[in-house]
């Protein structure tokens, strides 16, 4: 049993922070037992980490996140989506047949997550296989628990960026198999890249690979609305985005991330909750790309589960302070379009809650520090204050004025992860 001291913050619902200033994380096995305000009787001889005076927040999970597209971070953001994926994304992704470069960027990649606190999430990485093992080998040696997706296209790619549907499946098995006695605490998701890039066939093959190993799937959902229409034309049989995944058996529940879902239809919507699949709201990358606002307050009042996401690099930036951030703007900026103006836009206690419990509930009991959760957790020095800050406006301040230099350490299942990849 260890106690962590300091001023503690976490949101058990979405509705209010809860607080124990100059309070204890009591933690066991990696779990939290409880927290309390001052140290039980019972545990008055456990070891105490000190961190007086600090924040002590539950890390971020990001459930969208791109790992090949780091290095172009901040490019072409005059292009929509479809322009951007040709004249950038794919340009990039191209690079990474070469198991050197992968290697380097890669490293950059998973260092830059840990130091802005980013301690689990959910990453596309690129169709070459061995580049694909090599991530899922950096995280297991960083000590970040992700899950990471060899992508699947198939079609309506470049040259250079495409398999074969064969190829494409035997790969994705190959790397299924590996990567269970290699990488054993990172997990697989499966990741058909959208619609557009996977034929009827693959889509087949890959739903029948998540059958027999119940793995989960990610991919990207109603983006942008020429997208939308895209795939109308290529599935006009099906009567939706949404239903094209489904129909494929790439929508299991309980254990699907659907990235965007901007221009949801009603139909859609209620897919979404029946199969309880995770809306992974990119509201940075949505703006950037200028593909729509989703309306997350009717969202969320539908009963749909949303988290925050970076999806780096539609989105500029990795750090989820800023993402957070990004999310509360778009929706108030929501509510300046017609029919939108009664909604109520998102508080900072739900946002933080949507980039730390609601997306860390993709792992299980993740996000909050709850009894029988993992210990996942950031301790946070803030600057100096002029004003007398209570320990919710601290949190505001660090969640928009800080950054990565104000995390002192990171803490994944109890255990301290220290910067990866030291030279």
């Amino acid at each position: 049993m260890i106690a962590y001291k300091g001023d503690i913050l976490y949101t058990p619902t979405p509705d209010c922070f809860e607080v124990f200033e100059d309070g204890y994380v009591l933690v066991e096995n990696g779990k939290v037992v409880q927290v309390s305000g001052s140290l039980p009787s019972e545990y008055a001889d456990v070891e105490v980490i000190d961190r007086s005076g600090r924040l002590i927040i539950p890390g971020f999970n990001d459930l969208h996140i791109h790992a090949p597209q780091y290095p172009l971070a901040g490019l072409g953001f005059d292009y929509e989506l479809l322009p951007w994926l040709e004249n950038y994304t794919f340009k990039t992704e191209a690079k990474y047949a070469d198991l050197d470069v992968a290697d380097h960027w890669y490293r950059l990649f998973v260092t830059k997550l840990w130091q802005v606190g980013t301690l689990r999430f959910s990453a596309f990485a690129t169709l070459h296989n061995e580049s694909t093992l090599r991530l899922m080998q950096l995280c297991q040696e960083s000590g970040l628990r992700p899950v990471v997706g060899k992508v699947n296209m198939d079609r309506n790619s470049p040259a250079d960026l495409v398999e074969s549907t064969e190829e494409s499946l035997r790969g994705t098995q190959d790397l299924i198999e590996r990567s269970k006695t290699l990488t054993p605490d990172i997990g697989f998701i499966v990741t058909p890249r959208f619609v557009p890039s996977t034929t009827p066939e693959l889509m087949t093959g890959l739903g029948e690979l998540v059958e027999r190993y119940q793995l989960p799937v990610q991919s990207h959902l109603d983006e942008n609305r020429s997208e939308v229409e895209w795939v109308r034309q290529l599935h006009p049989d099906i009567p939706s985005y949404a239903e094209v995944y489904e129909h494929y058996g790439l929508m299991p529940e309980n254990r699907t991330i659907m990235a965007h879902c901007i221009w949801l239809s009603e139909r859609e919507k209620a897919l979404l909750k029946d199969r309880g699949v995770w809306l992974a709201h990119c509201a940075q990358s949505n703006l950037d790309l200028t593909s729509g606002i989703m309306p997350a307050r009717r969202n969320l009042e539908y009963g749909l589960k949303l988290s925050i996401a970076s999806d780096v690099a539609g989105g500029h930036e990795p750090s989820m302070n800023r993402n957070i951030v990004m999310a509360i703007e778009a929706s108030k900026a929501k509510t300046f379009e017609a029919g939108y103006e009664g909604d109520r836009p998102l508080t900072l206690p739900e946002a933080f809650h949507m980039a730390t419990k609601a997306g860390g509930s993709f792992f299980g009991k993740v996000g909050s520090f709850e009894p029988g959760y993992e210990f996942d957790a950031l301790v946070v020095r803030e600057g100096e204050s002029l004003l007398d800050l209570s320990v919710e406006e601290r949190l505001e301040r660090f969640i928009y004025m800080g950054d990565d230099r104000d995390i002192e350490e990171r803490y994944v299942a109890g255990r301290l992860i220290n910067r990866p990849f030291q030279h």
